[in-house]
Protein backbone atom coordinates (compact mmCIF):
# COMPACT_ATOMS: atom_id res chain seq x y z
CA UNK A 1 0.00 0.00 0.00
CA UNK A 2 1.78 3.55 -0.66
CA UNK A 3 2.28 5.43 2.29
CA UNK A 4 1.31 9.38 2.16
CA UNK A 5 2.56 11.88 4.50
CA UNK A 6 0.37 15.16 4.52
CA UNK A 7 1.19 17.98 6.62
CA UNK A 8 -1.61 20.71 6.80
CA UNK A 9 -2.99 22.86 10.21
CA UNK A 10 -6.19 22.71 9.44
CA UNK A 11 -7.89 19.44 11.48
CA UNK A 12 -10.85 18.79 9.44
CA UNK A 13 -9.16 19.27 5.88
CA UNK A 14 -5.99 16.54 7.43
CA UNK A 15 -9.15 14.25 8.46
CA UNK A 16 -11.52 14.71 5.57
CA UNK A 17 -8.27 13.39 3.04
CA UNK A 18 -7.11 11.01 5.57
CA UNK A 19 -10.24 9.61 5.37
CA UNK A 20 -10.91 9.71 1.38
CA UNK A 21 -7.47 8.97 0.95
CA UNK A 22 -7.56 5.73 2.48
CA UNK A 23 -10.67 4.44 0.84
CA UNK A 24 -8.90 4.85 -2.19
CA UNK A 25 -6.17 2.20 -0.49
CA UNK A 26 -3.14 4.72 0.49
CA UNK A 27 -2.00 4.71 3.70
CA UNK A 28 -1.69 7.99 5.14
CA UNK A 29 0.16 10.48 7.93
CA UNK A 30 -0.72 13.35 9.58
CA UNK A 31 1.19 16.11 10.82
CA UNK A 32 0.07 19.64 12.02
CA UNK A 33 2.77 21.56 11.72
CA UNK A 34 6.38 21.67 10.44
CA UNK A 35 8.13 19.91 13.53
CA UNK A 36 5.66 17.20 13.67
CA UNK A 37 6.12 16.89 10.10
CA UNK A 38 9.91 16.64 10.22
CA UNK A 39 9.57 13.70 12.95
CA UNK A 40 7.37 11.74 11.06
CA UNK A 41 9.98 12.34 8.02
CA UNK A 42 12.52 10.92 9.67
CA UNK A 43 11.14 7.97 11.00
CA UNK A 44 9.00 7.20 8.01
CA UNK A 45 11.40 8.27 4.67
CA UNK A 46 12.17 5.07 3.43
CA UNK A 47 8.86 3.99 3.36
CA UNK A 48 7.21 6.97 1.73
CA UNK A 49 5.47 6.92 -1.69
CA UNK A 50 4.48 10.74 -1.57
CA UNK A 51 4.46 13.85 0.66
CA UNK A 52 1.63 16.76 0.15
CA UNK A 53 2.76 19.65 2.29
CA UNK A 54 1.03 22.81 3.13
CA UNK A 55 2.34 26.06 2.32
CA UNK A 56 1.23 28.07 5.37
CA UNK A 57 2.16 26.45 8.61
CA UNK A 58 2.36 27.93 12.26
CA UNK A 59 5.94 27.36 12.78
CA UNK A 60 7.31 27.43 9.63
CA UNK A 61 6.19 27.56 5.89
CA UNK A 62 5.76 24.49 3.54
CA UNK A 63 8.76 25.83 1.28
CA UNK A 64 11.11 25.36 4.27
CA UNK A 65 9.57 22.08 4.23
CA UNK A 66 10.03 21.43 0.45
CA UNK A 67 13.55 22.16 0.36
CA UNK A 68 14.37 20.48 3.80
CA UNK A 69 12.70 17.20 2.14
CA UNK A 70 14.81 17.73 -1.12
CA UNK A 71 17.64 17.49 1.17
CA UNK A 72 17.13 14.23 2.20
CA UNK A 73 15.05 12.45 -0.34
CA UNK A 74 13.72 12.49 -4.15
CA UNK A 75 10.05 11.76 -2.58
CA UNK A 76 7.59 13.31 -5.00
CA UNK A 77 6.00 16.64 -3.80
CA UNK A 78 2.49 18.03 -3.92
CA UNK A 79 2.81 21.67 -2.76
CA UNK A 80 -1.57 23.49 -1.29
CA UNK A 81 -1.48 26.99 -1.51
CA UNK A 82 -3.99 29.39 -0.71
CA UNK A 83 -2.41 32.42 -2.75
CA UNK A 84 -3.66 32.40 -5.88
CA UNK A 85 -0.20 34.65 -7.18
CA UNK A 86 1.36 32.54 -9.59
CA UNK A 87 5.18 33.65 -7.61
CA UNK A 88 3.92 30.61 -4.66
CA UNK A 89 3.83 28.27 -7.14
CA UNK A 90 6.76 29.09 -9.34
CA UNK A 91 9.01 28.99 -5.61
CA UNK A 92 7.36 25.83 -4.92
CA UNK A 93 8.50 24.40 -8.66
CA UNK A 94 12.54 25.91 -8.02
CA UNK A 95 12.59 24.44 -4.45
CA UNK A 96 11.63 21.02 -5.75
CA UNK A 97 8.23 20.25 -5.88
CA UNK A 98 6.30 17.86 -8.53
CA UNK A 99 2.96 19.34 -8.31
CA UNK A 100 0.58 22.06 -6.49
CA UNK A 101 -2.79 22.61 -6.25
CA UNK A 102 -4.72 25.90 -5.28
CA UNK A 103 -6.92 25.94 -2.21
CA UNK A 104 -9.98 25.18 -2.55
CA UNK A 105 -9.38 22.12 -4.19
CA UNK A 106 -11.92 18.76 -4.49
CA UNK A 107 -10.20 16.04 -2.91
CA UNK A 108 -11.08 14.10 -6.44
CA UNK A 109 -8.36 16.69 -8.00
CA UNK A 110 -5.99 15.98 -5.21
CA UNK A 111 -6.34 12.24 -5.61
CA UNK A 112 -5.86 12.80 -9.93
CA UNK A 113 -3.01 14.42 -9.39
CA UNK A 114 -1.81 11.99 -6.53
CA UNK A 115 -2.30 9.25 -8.97
CA UNK A 116 -0.56 10.82 -12.12
CA UNK A 117 2.56 11.29 -10.03
CA UNK A 118 2.67 8.37 -8.47
CA UNK A 119 2.21 6.59 -11.90
CA UNK A 120 5.17 9.00 -13.65
CA UNK A 121 7.29 7.86 -11.05
CA UNK A 122 6.51 3.97 -11.47
CA UNK A 123 9.80 2.14 -12.49
CA UNK A 124 9.63 0.46 -15.47
CA UNK A 125 11.60 -2.52 -16.88
CA UNK A 126 12.00 -1.62 -20.37
CA UNK A 127 14.37 -3.64 -22.40
CA UNK A 128 16.29 -0.27 -23.20
CA UNK A 129 17.66 0.72 -19.70
CA UNK A 130 20.55 3.73 -20.33
CA UNK A 131 20.64 6.68 -22.63
CA UNK A 132 23.54 7.98 -22.72
CA UNK A 133 24.26 11.81 -23.42
CA UNK A 134 27.31 14.01 -23.22
CA UNK A 135 28.78 11.85 -20.67
CA UNK A 136 25.64 12.17 -18.38
CA UNK A 137 23.72 8.08 -18.14
CA UNK A 138 20.32 8.17 -17.31
CA UNK A 139 19.41 4.92 -15.96
CA UNK A 140 15.54 4.22 -16.13
CA UNK A 141 15.54 0.86 -13.66
CA UNK A 142 16.80 2.85 -11.03
CA UNK A 143 15.53 6.23 -11.96
CA UNK A 144 18.52 8.15 -11.76
CA UNK A 145 21.18 10.12 -13.69
CA UNK A 146 24.44 10.00 -13.53
CA UNK A 147 27.24 13.11 -14.67
CA UNK A 148 30.13 12.43 -16.70
CA UNK A 149 32.88 12.10 -13.37
CA UNK A 150 30.17 9.33 -12.05
CA UNK A 151 28.36 11.28 -9.00
CA UNK A 152 24.75 11.59 -9.18
CA UNK A 153 22.67 14.22 -10.25
CA UNK A 154 20.22 15.63 -7.73
CA UNK A 155 16.59 15.49 -9.38
CA UNK A 156 13.35 15.73 -8.35
CA UNK A 157 10.52 12.63 -10.07
CA UNK A 158 9.68 15.70 -12.26
CA UNK A 159 13.14 16.64 -13.31
CA UNK A 160 13.61 12.80 -14.25
CA UNK A 161 10.74 11.99 -16.04
CA UNK A 162 10.95 15.71 -17.96
CA UNK A 163 14.81 14.02 -19.03
CA UNK A 164 13.32 11.18 -19.80
CA UNK A 165 11.06 11.78 -22.59
CA UNK A 166 13.96 14.57 -24.10
CA UNK A 167 16.22 11.54 -23.93
CA UNK A 168 13.33 9.00 -25.73
CA UNK A 169 12.80 11.68 -28.24
CA UNK A 170 16.62 13.93 -29.45
CA UNK A 171 15.99 16.50 -32.13
CA UNK A 172 12.34 16.97 -31.98
CA UNK A 173 10.69 19.75 -31.69
CA UNK A 174 8.50 19.06 -28.50
CA UNK A 175 5.58 21.53 -27.82
CA UNK A 176 4.78 22.87 -24.37
CA UNK A 177 1.62 21.15 -24.40
CA UNK A 178 3.25 17.73 -25.13
CA UNK A 179 5.61 18.47 -22.15
CA UNK A 180 3.41 19.18 -20.14
CA UNK A 181 0.57 16.08 -20.04
CA UNK A 182 4.09 14.20 -20.31
CA UNK A 183 4.96 15.54 -17.11
CA UNK A 184 2.03 16.76 -15.21
CA UNK A 185 -0.82 14.74 -17.29
CA UNK A 186 -2.25 18.51 -18.08
CA UNK A 187 -2.16 21.29 -20.16
CA UNK A 188 -0.69 24.68 -19.17
CA UNK A 189 -2.62 27.83 -19.62
CA UNK A 190 -0.82 30.20 -21.35
CA UNK A 191 0.51 32.42 -18.27
CA UNK A 192 1.82 29.32 -16.91
CA UNK A 193 5.78 29.70 -16.23
CA UNK A 194 5.96 25.84 -14.52
CA UNK A 195 7.58 24.41 -17.13
CA UNK A 196 9.86 27.13 -17.69
CA UNK A 197 10.90 26.94 -14.34
CA UNK A 198 11.26 23.27 -14.88
CA UNK A 199 13.49 23.41 -17.80
CA UNK A 200 15.01 25.78 -16.11
CA UNK A 201 16.37 23.90 -13.10
CA UNK A 202 16.96 20.90 -15.55
CA UNK A 203 19.37 22.75 -17.68
CA UNK A 204 20.97 23.82 -14.13
CA UNK A 205 21.58 20.50 -12.63
CA UNK A 206 23.27 19.29 -16.31
CA UNK A 207 24.95 22.40 -16.34
CA UNK A 208 23.56 23.61 -19.74
CA UNK A 209 24.35 27.49 -20.14
CA UNK A 210 21.19 29.18 -19.69
CA UNK A 211 21.47 31.46 -21.73
CA UNK A 212 23.26 29.82 -24.89
CA UNK A 213 21.86 26.27 -23.85
CA UNK A 214 23.55 23.40 -26.14
CA UNK A 215 21.43 20.08 -24.79
CA UNK A 216 17.67 21.92 -24.10
CA UNK A 217 17.59 24.45 -26.77
CA UNK A 218 14.43 26.47 -26.79
CA UNK A 219 13.02 26.87 -30.62
CA UNK A 220 10.63 30.26 -30.11
CA UNK A 221 6.98 29.59 -30.50
CA UNK A 222 7.29 26.15 -31.07
CA UNK A 223 8.37 24.25 -27.59
CA UNK A 224 11.82 22.77 -26.96
CA UNK A 225 14.22 19.93 -28.79
CA UNK A 226 17.12 18.14 -26.73
CA UNK A 227 19.95 18.33 -29.23
CA UNK A 228 22.43 16.04 -27.78
CA UNK A 229 23.18 12.57 -29.48
CA UNK A 230 21.98 10.10 -27.57
CA UNK A 231 22.71 6.56 -27.10
CA UNK A 232 20.55 3.32 -25.72
CA UNK A 233 21.81 0.06 -24.03
CA UNK A 234 20.68 -2.67 -21.63
CA UNK A 235 23.64 -3.02 -20.59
Amino acid sequence: MRKILIVDDDQKTRELLKTYLEKNQYEVILSHDGESFLAALQAQADALSLVILDVMLPDTDGFMLCRQVRQRSNVPIIMLTASSDETDRIVGLELGADDYIAKPYSPRELLARIKAILRRSAVDTPAARYYRFVGFTLDLMERKVLDPDGAQVALTGLDFQLLKYFVEHPGIILDRSLLCEETRGRDSGPMDRSLDVQISRLRLRLHDDGKQPALIKTVRGAGYVFSADVSVSSV
